[in-house]
């Protein structure tokens, strides 16, 4: 039980403050240490090797303090390790962040503050930004909100519910390692690899049970329910992402747009299948649209986490 009341402390902690910079930060932490063994390992042989072993170090290491100290605070007593889990857990997830992150597009871009919009999205897609319009913009700011509704909101609560702020924690460490190394790109391409898989690993279930919620508990009025999951499911595997392919595939069947298509990145064009059926014509209200679900996916997987914890207490006392 303690775990979900540091779960739902956490949750209302993001809604409420996001990640205030005055507070020190574990992924900050993360980051500054995937960043001074990236820049001595990736280099020279058996980099894939070294990768691994990168990956090992950082996840070790930042579970075993997670666990050490929540450990200690429950042991001095049960409040304590509930705040110090509690803080740990709130540091995993970014709801507020990416609500905040895809607003700096969008009150340019409907201000029509093109240039503005272009450096905003930059900060958080990584594809070319410098010549896109309105609809493009629109596209990878609500790509970005629907991939991310699982890697840094779902996902790090489902593993807090499993294995409390150790196991949120080890999830971020994973995410954090993918985010800064685990790219196809030839400096990265080896170095990253365990990277990238391990990330694929862990956000397989928390993707799939995210979109199928969503898609489930949501009107669907473009299609029956039994469309809308077939499309899902079908559209999906469209995209190159094992996982991210579930967020926008529900999210682009709700919100009537068709995301996917034509990106540039360092100058060179890739082209992705499409995923969703374009209704509506893409436009800047489409991100607001989009945090809505974001918020609405993620009250549902706290429900079900909340029913599937309380079922699991329950049980644990009849045995």
């Amino acid at each position: 039980m303690e775990h979900l009341i540091a779960i739902t402390i956490a949750f209302l902690l993001d809604l409420w403050l996001g990640d205030p910079r005055w507070l020190p930060h574990p992924v900050r932490m993360i980051g500054s240490l995937i960043h001074f063994l990236e820049k001595r390992w990736n280099k020279g042989k058996f980099r894939r090797f070294k990768g691994i072993v990168m990956v090992i170090i950082v996840c070790s290491l930042v579970s075993a303090i997670a666990w050490l100290v929540t450990l200690l605070g429950y042991h001095v007593h049960v409040v304590l390790g509930i705040v110090i889990e509690s803080y740990f857990i709130w540091t995993t997830i970014a709801l507020k962040g990416l609500k905040e992150a895809s607003m700096d597009v969008y009150t340019p871009l409907i201000e029509s503050d093109y240039a503005v919009a272009r450096q905003q999205l930059s900060m958080i897609v990584g594809r070319d930004t410098a010549h896109l319009g309105e609809s493009e913009m629109t596209r990878g700011t609500v790509e970005t909100v629907a991939e991310n509704t699982s890697d840094g909101i779902t996902a790090p609560l489902i593993f807090a519910l499993l294995g409390g702020a150790p196991l949120a924690m080890l999830y971020r460490a994973v995410n954090t390692c993918d985010s800064m190394v685990g790219y196809r790109h030839e400096r990265y391409y080896y170095f990253g690899w365990a990277s990238a898989r391990l990330d694929d690993v862990l956000n397989w279930i928390p993707a799939r049970l995210t979109a199928l919620l969503l898609l489930l508990l949501e009107q669907t009025p473009y299609q029956t329910k039994k469309e809308a999951f077939i499309l899902l499911f079908s559209h999906s595997k469209r995209h190159p992402s094992p996982n991210s392919g579930w967020g926008e595939a529900a999210f682009a069947l709700l919100l009537g747009i068709q995301l996917g298509g034509e990106n540039r990145y360092f100058g060179e064009v890739s082209i992705r299948p499409t995923i969703g059926i374009a209704y509506e014509e893409m436009n800047a209200e489409h991100i607001k649209a989009a945090h809505h679900l974001m918020t609405r996916a993620t009250l549902y997987v706290m429900t079900f986490l909340w029913i599937g914890g309380v079922a699991i207490e329950m049980a644990s006392t009849w045995s």
